[in-house]
């Protein structure tokens, strides 16, 4: 299993105090390196991607209206939660070119999985908006990336963050191709899309307070049945821990073996229908020691039992 970072992800940073902070990504690496995962794992260093990929997945002139406000010292406020400094843009592109790394990767045969320790996070940006500490959809790219395949006809997208993946909803909301299954407090930000009706989006609003046992069957009762019928042949991650009980920005109630239980879900699914294919990428998380003990629990989960050479040979590519 491959694991796709890049240290220039560290050099993203938002106002003194945002959650979102380089620490997030130290900690996770410093983690799973002091545990011995990291030795276990094939990393490789991300490239970022390009202004032409990226408009496969957002207007070309909301990625020029970022350009041009990127500053050269100090911050620039997207939104109230959400600032670019000089290093941001370059940041989130490492990310988005990670996750097309690893699906190419992956569509290669090189790996059958792979997991992206990257920052910023990007599953709440949307075609023509940056928001939510999100400035490229990451994890849509990807999704996009596969669907460019000749071998890839249906993709899942599936997103346990504590916060709704309104950003890959609105990308994907009329492209029956993608299934798009999001988890999340409700009601909670980011208050978008989270009553739309489409047969390959599939919400599982949880009220705060929510544990365990509930988190599961809701996970059941919708996912199970939405992949079940898609039958997906590429499955990516929108992996957020800050459902977490210790995190402080949201609050549902879950353990570092939830994080375990969901990522053995999904590794049954790919099984069963993506020739074992999975990649995931980081979201939220945002108390560190969390973040890194749950992390650390889905990629162990993610890397076990998996066969080196299981992967068909990737067709001509029609979009990189």
């Amino acid at each position: 299993m491959q694991l796709i970072t890049h240290e220039d992800c560290l050099e993203h940073r938002m106002m003194p105090g945002s959650p979102e902070r380089p620490e997030r990504l130290s900690a996770l690496l410093r983690y799973l390196h002091d545990t011995g995962l990291a030795a276990e794992l094939d990393t490789r260093v991300a490239e970022p991607v390009d202004l032409q990929t990226l408009s496969t997945v957002h207007d070309k002139s909301f990625l020029l209206s970022l350009e041009a406000a990127l500053p050269e010292t100090g911050l620039f406020n997207v939104d109230p939660d959400t600032a670019m400094g000089p290093e941001s843009l370059r940041a989130a592109a490492l990310a988005a070119g990670a996750v097309t790394d690893a699906v190419n990767e992956v569509l290669c045969g090189n790996t059958q999985r792979a997991f992206c320790a990257v920052r910023p996070p990007g599953h709440h940006a949307e075609a023509d908006t940056a928001m939510g500490f999100c400035f490229y959809n990451s994890v849509a790219l990807g999704a996009m990336t596969a669907l460019a395949d000749d071998t890839i006809d249906r993709v899942a997208v599936l997103d346990f963050d504590v916060h709704h993946g309104n950003g890959t909803v609105d990308i994907f909301k009329d492209r029956p191709e993608v299934l798009v299954c999001s988890s999340f407090q409700h009601p909670f930000y980011p208050h978008r899309y989270t009553d739309i009706e489409r047969d390959n989006i599939i919400n599982t609003p949880l009220p705060a307070g929510t544990e365990s046992s509930s988190f599961r069957a809701a996970i059941e009762r919708d996912w199970t049945r939405a992949v079940e019928a898609h039958r997906p042949q590429f499955i990516l991650v929108s992996a957020g821990f800050d459902a977490h009980r210790d995190d402080p920005l949201g609050g549902l109630l879950l353990a570092d073996e939830d994080f375990r239980w969901i990522t053995e879900l999904i590794v049954d699914f790919a099984n069963r229908f993506s020739e074992g294919r999975i990649v995931s990428a980081l979201e939220g998380g945002y108390d560190l020691n969390a973040l890194a003990r749950s992390a650390h629990a889905h990629i162990e989960v993610l890397s076990r039992g998996q066969s080196k050479f299981g992967v068909r040979v990737k067709g001509q590519s029609k979009l990189l």
